[in-house]
């Protein structure tokens, strides 16, 4: 069995840039939600500065879906790889 690696990409991606646009949001209203996952964020994608306004949760959520949708393709390129299944010789040693 293989995974569709376009479905698998898809998802990781929303799950992880909707990670960061929820937690980012709930960030603006709640100052003290989420920083430390916010001040992780700043310190991986470039050009994000930080919990700073909605401008900056745009950045936030494109740098995440981009970094989902990269991080989907890997696992299930690697995951295809190892799962091909091989025939069977007769031989179990």
């Amino acid at each position: 069995m293989s995974l569709n690696l376009k479905a698998l990409a898809l998802a990781a991606g929303v799950l992880w840039g909707g990670m960061f646009f929820f937690v980012g949001l709930a960030n603006l209203i709640w100052p003290s939600y989420g920083g430390a996952l916010l001040d992780l964020g700043a310190s991986i994608y470039p050009g994000y500065n930080g919990p700073s306004g909605f401008g900056s949760l745009i950045v936030v959520t494109l740098y995440g879906v981009a970094d989902g949708v990269t991080a989907g393709v890997l696992f299930g390129w690697l995951y295809n790889v190892f799962a091909v299944r091989r025939p069977r010789t007769g031989y179990d040693g």
